[in-house]
Order: structure tokens, then sequence, then C-alpha cells
């Protein structure tokens, strides 16, 4: 099972130089119907790629900020229909196109885009209209960007025995949009569509100026916690007071910040608070801390339950409750323990520390 080409349409992009003085083109090189792509060697180098493309996973609220596969949503101001963004007029216009000349008349509008990013890089540029016939008539659009290969040769014959080839393709690292975006085999959503860069870069999205993407899951938490603690900030302090602006100080630090230490700012029943409203949208969220040199891995909702934080004597003390421990890899005297009562353990650390 796979998509049954309707249009393609293949560009060839080149860019000569960097920055604002670069040289960027674009050439149409042939426009496909249906019988044409299945006598074209297109057909062997795209054969499954776009049921590839479609099932790729990808996840509404990524874990992670820097993902390669997002799913954009066309913007719309309330109270307006999806028509009134350009961005969806165009695709709509190129996945209902009648004739293999109406299609790349249309199409070629994400070419003009796509060579006006900045950081755009020569290539292939393929758009391409097909049916999932199994599930819906409806067609989808498909926009592929592979990159020259460079380095690449092929044997050639005994005589010259290799051959370089310039402007090699493969569909490795290949970026791609698909729209509309398929949940599930057989459902579409028609403001939706998902991208994919290997890469990090931005630009493959970027030509794209009315489309937005999902919060990751680390932007929604901070927005969560920054509420959160916002909230209890102006409960408890005057609008002007200096609390009030060394908070603001501190959360802004806080939320560039890669390693951040405990602020002690709410209490134990507010976090847990805070950390079930974040749980009940996302049950696996990651817990993670780094306790001087000894880390803790553990889910957002165990705190409260069977993770714990606590002072003793200035200093802190996590307490981990379980039913088991369990040793992996490297053994060590420490699997023969039989442990102290906590009291024991909590009478030591006060001893230590002067208490």
């Amino acid at each position: 099972m796979d998509f049954a080409i309707t249009y393609l349409s293949f560009y060839l992009i080149q860019v000569e130089g960097k920055g604002d003085q670069a040289d960027k083109r674009f050439k149409h090189f042939q426009t496909l119907d249906t019988e044409e792509y299945e006598e074209s060697p297109l057909k062997d180098f795209l054969d499954g790629e776009l049921m590839k493309i479609s099932k790729r996973k990808v996840d509404r609220h990524p874990k992670t900020e820097q993902i390669p596969t997002k799913i954009g949503s066309f913007i719309v101001e309330e109270g307006h229909a999806l028509d009134s963004n350009p961005n969806y007029n165009v695709f709509n216009r190129v996945r209902y196109a009648k004739t293999k000349q109406e299609f790349q008349e249309e199409n070629e509008q994400f070419t003009r885009s796509y060579i006006d990013t900045s950081a755009v890089r020569g290539g292939v540029f393929i758009i391409a209209s097909a049916k999932l016939t199994k599930y819906l008539d409806e067609p989808f659009v498909f926009l592929l960007k592979c990159d020259f290969e460079p380095k690449v040769a092929s044997i050639s014959d005994e005589r010259t025995l290799i051959r370089h080839v310039e402007m090699a393709i493969t569909t490795k690292n290949m970026k791609s949009i698909q729209y509309p975006y398929m949940p599930e085999e057989g459902m579409v959503e028609e403001g939706e569509l998902k991208i994919h860069q290997a890469s990090h870069a931005r630009y493959f999205e970027d030509f794209l100026k009315f489309v937005e993407y999902g919060e990751s899951m680390p932007e929604i938490m901070r927005s969560q916690i920054v509420g959160i603690v916002s909230e209890h900030v102006n409960v408890n302090y005057e609008a002007d007071s200096p609390e009030v602006e060394e908070f603001h100080a501190d959360i802004e630090q806080w939320a560039v910040s890669e390693k951040r230490e405990l602020r002690e700012r709410l209490d134990t029943h507010q976090i847990v608070e805070a950390a079930a409203s974040m749980v009940e949208i996302t049950p696996d969220l990651d817990l993670k801390m780094k306790l001087d040199h000894v880390g803790v891995n553990a889910l957002l909702s165990d705190f409260g339950e069977a993770v714990h934080v606590a002072k003793l004597n200035g200093k802190y003390v996590t307490i981990i409750e379980s039913d088991s421990i369990v040793f992996e890899k490297s053994v060590s005297p420490i699997e023969f323990l039989k442990p102290d009562e906590l009291d024991e353990v909590i009478a030591r650390i006060r001893a230590k520390n002067g208490g």
C-alpha cells in the first residue's frame, strides 16, 4: 500500500555565493502526470517515501524543543475561516489542481517562496499531489527537498572505472512537508500539516510565514510554572515591592538557564498541586535532578508520592520510597546491605552536620 501520484513537479535549485549577495535561482525540469510518473526514474527514487513520511511519528507537544518533525497549524484569526490564510490557499490550489499545467503554475509559488529564505541550499525541490486510495479519494500535497550529495562516485565502465556525479541526490536526510496532516490512516486534519527536517536548521519551515508550530513540553511547563509562581508572588507581595522586582529578575534568569538550582519559593503542597496539573495533560513527564554528583531520574508524578525533598541542618535531603532495589551492570557490596531505620540515618546526618 502506498500513495498514488496524481501530478509531480521537479525543480532544480541553485545557490551561488553567500548571505545577501547570494544568487539564488530555480529551474523547472518537468511536471509529470500519473502515467508519465509511472514510467519515470523518479518512481524508483521515491517508491515508498511518501508512505514513510506519512507514518513518521510526531508529537503535538514534543518533549524537547529541538526536534526534526513537527505539526504545523495554519494561523487563523478568531472568527475567520481557513481560507483567510495565504499558505493554506496555496496548498489548497495545488491540492485540487485539475490539469498538469494548472498544477505547475500553482506550485511555483512554493518554489519562489522557498528560494527567498535566508539559508536556502542548492538541491532538488519536488512537489507532488497524491492519493491514498485505499482510504481517501482526496489528494495530499507533498513538498520534498533533497540536498546535493558531495563526493558521490559511481562505477562507469572498464576504461574509466569511476565517474564522478556532480549533482547526485538521495532521499537520505530529505526534508518534507505533508498536507493535510494524517494522524491516523484515513483521518485528516485540514488545518494542519506535518514538517520534517533532518537538521535543526529552521530554513525549511521559514518560507511558510503563516504556519505556527505547537509548543514543546518544556515551553508549556515553563509557561505554567511562571504563572504559578507569579500568582504566589502577586498574592503575597505588593505590586511595586522589591520582592516582586526581584522575582521578575529571578524568573527571567531561570527561564534561560540550562542548569537551574533550587529556588525555594513554594512549599511542597503548592508544588504537588502544580505538578498534578501538568501530569494531567502529560502523564509521563520526566523529573530529573542532580544532587551534587548523584542523579535522580523519576516521573514528575512521583514527587510527593515516592520522591520527597527536605532540609536537615541546612542541607538538602532526598528520600525515595520503593518496594524494591535492583542493581544493574557493575556489582558492589551494597547489594548485601541490611538497611538501617530512617530515624537512625537522620540521627547520623544530624550528628555529621553538628546538629
